[in-house]
């Protein structure tokens, strides 16, 4: 009963979390791993049991992706799919020592990236570095991410759009949430097929985080930008300290 709890409150908050701004895996798949759930099946799981709410918070920001052009919507979708695939297969093929080496690491770099996205824009600009809104090469990178690490999958989205120059945080945050399924839907087929899912665990899971990503739709339109950053880069570097501490100790 007690993991039951666990893994749906987390799942819950990780619903909110992602509709805000990205990093409820930071939640999901800790909660799994400390359930017992080995690695590479716990970031499996944690995919699945994470990719409605993306889909229930883009629901929630439908208006605001409306007003991205559909020829690049389309592009987009087709380029995260085959991204997130990439990165599905090559989850396939780590080994939980592996994996568990460097999700730490995965995890702190896309807080960072997060945390200082404004620095690294105006850096990259000041050095003639222009990133072409809506590329394909940042998109695919940032989709194979994805399909092999779910965790700050959103964290690492916003920063993407970012150096592309996006401003509107609510379009970023819908085309975030819209991107997030695509490549969590192609990602978690692949986990399925290959038999990496705990069902009873992600059924569960999933149901919170609907709840999760539709509430949090609403509650992100509410929130100031400060606040917003600070609990996604509050949340990454607690999660961060406790995979290094599970790692070295």
């Amino acid at each position: 009963m007690e993991t039951t709890i666990l893994i749906a409150v987390a799942a819950f908050l990780a619903g909110i979390l992602n509709a805000i701004a990205g990093g409820g895996s930071f939640l999901t798949f800790p909660a799994l791993v400390f359930a017992g759930v080995p690695p590479v099946i716990a970031n499996a799981t944690s995919a699945i049991a994470v990719f409605p709410g993306y889909l229930a918070a883009a629901i929630g920001f439908k208006e605001d992706i409306s007003s991205v052009e559909r020829k690049q919507l389309i592009r987009q979708t087709g380029i995260t799919l085959v991204g997130g695939l990439i990165g599905a297969l090559l989850l396939l093929v780590s080994s939980n020592d592996f994996f568990t080496a460097i999700v730490p690491f995965l995890l702190l770099a896309s807080t960072a990236i997060f945390a200082f996205q404004d620095r690294i824009l105006a850096w990259g600009r000041s050095g003639g570095l222009q990133l072409t809104p809506y590329g394909a090469i940042g998109t695919l990178v940032v989709a194979i991410y994805g399909g092999y690490f779910n965790g700050g999958l959103g964290i690492v989205l916003l920063a993407l759009y970012a150096m592309w120059g996006l401003t509107n945080l609510n379009v970023m945050n819908g085309l975030k949430n819209g991107v997030s399924f695509v490549i969590s839907a192609i990602s978690v087929l692949t986990f399925a097929i290959a038999g990496l899912i705990v069902w009873p665990s992600a059924i569960i899971m999933m149901i919170a985080n609907i709840l999760g990503g539709y509430f949090g739709a609403k509650l992100a339109k509410r929130l100031s930008k400060t606040i917003v950053r600070n609990i996604v880069i509050a949340v990454g570097l607690v999660m961060s300290a406790v995979f290094f501490y599970r790692l070295f100790i």
